[in-house]
Parts: C-alpha cells; structure tokens; sequence
C-alpha cells in the first residue's frame, strides 16, 4: 500500500488536542512524515505527545530531533497551551494506536481492542482479531463470541474512537521482520523529550 501523507485519519483529537493537531500536521508533513496522535497528559505538569511515522510506519531517533526542532518554534508562535509543557515526540511504537484504513489493512490477522464512540447494540468496546477493511468499515473476529453467534463484526471507521493494537508473540514476530526489512541505524529509544523553557533543553532516553 503507497505512503499518503493526506489519508484521511479517522480517529482524531477534540479539544485543545485538535487545536495542537492542526498546528503539528503541516509541519509533519512537510518533512514527509504522518501524523499518528496527538495526546496531552499531566505527566511531569504537563506533556504534550506527539506520535508520527515515516512511510514505513517508523520513527528513529533523528526522526524525533528533526520534527521537534521542526515543530518547537511553530508551537512557540503558535502558543497554543497556556502553561509550561514538555513536547515528547515518540514512533507509533509496536503495539501502536490504528487511526488510518492503511493502518488496520496492514495489520490484517492481529488482535486489536477497539473503542466505539457510541453504544452500537448495547456494546462499545471490542477485542478482537482484523478479519479485513474495505473503503468504510473494519471487520474483526471476536475469539470469545457466544455459541450460535456470528464472531465477525463490521465496524464502520466513521464510528470509532480509540483502536490500539494488542501486544503479541504474532505482533512480536512482525516487528522482528519489519526491523529486518527496514533496519534503524541507531539504538536508541524512539522518542525526544524537549522542555518548553528559555534554555530549549533536549532530553533523551536510551535502553
């Protein structure tokens, strides 16, 4: 499937998390990488995250820098939080949110737990394994679906709020061979952490 910087994504922000959205998504793309999520947590006072990927669903360590000197400045001009935060700027990671129909096609045959953002039969959340995906909807398998139901569920992308892979052997094993295929060069943790203080000061993890 072709890299699309402008596939639709259908699980997006709301609030001030859409507001920072708009502001990082041009950025991303102009670097020739895809917005994965946006989230603003309480972490260390206050932590924006920022989750992109290149076209292979990936993001080493200079990906990070280059997006956070990137974005660092337009957020100041921008200034759309009203408070010190920390910008975090991190890969998809292996069990990785699923917010684009390329994102559930790639991941055909793995289990995922799905959010709906209303009650659809009396149920809003599934788990289950993605059977397949056509131009509207996701079709997941339910392992643990009662006797003399149908375990195949048709939920269309329009209706979903939250959908994160989940952490398998299977899963696992995929990313041992995507690594393989598209090795990273270095060793280090995919993510950067910047403070959003006068003295711009990285931080950086490693194993």
């Amino acid at each position: 499937m072709s890299f699309d910087l402008t596939e639709k994504r259908y699980i997006r922000e709301t609030g001030l998390e859409a507001r920072v959205s708009r502001i990082v998504e041009p950025v991303a793309n102009g670097l020739g990488f895809s917005l994965v999520r946006v989230k603003i947590t309480q972490e260390n006072g206050m932590t924006l995250q920022i989750m992109a990927e290149d076209e292979n669903g990936r993001f080493t360590i200079v990906n990070c820098e280059t997006l956070s000197k990137d974005l660092s400045p337009v957020l100041d001009v921008e200034d759309p939080i009203d408070r010190e935060y920390h910008l975090e700027v991190s890969s998809p990671g292996i069990d990785r949110p699923l917010v684009r129909k390329r994102d559930f096609a790639a991941y055909a045959g793995h289990e995922v737990k799905i959010e709906l953002a209303d009650m659809i039969n009396g149920r809003k959340r599934f788990r289950g394994f993605i059977k397949g995906v056509d131009d509207e909807a996701v079709t997941i398998t339910l392992p643990d679906a009662p006797a003399g139901t149908d375990p195949d569920h048709r939920l269309l992308f329009s209706t979903l709020a939250e959908a994160k892979l989940v952490m398998t052997d299977a899963l696992m094993e995929k990313a041992r061979i995507d690594q393989e295929a598209h090795p990273i060069d270095d060793d280090e943790t995919e993510t950067v952490e910047i403070a959003n203080d006068d003295d711009d000061s990285i931080s950086e993890e490693t194993h």
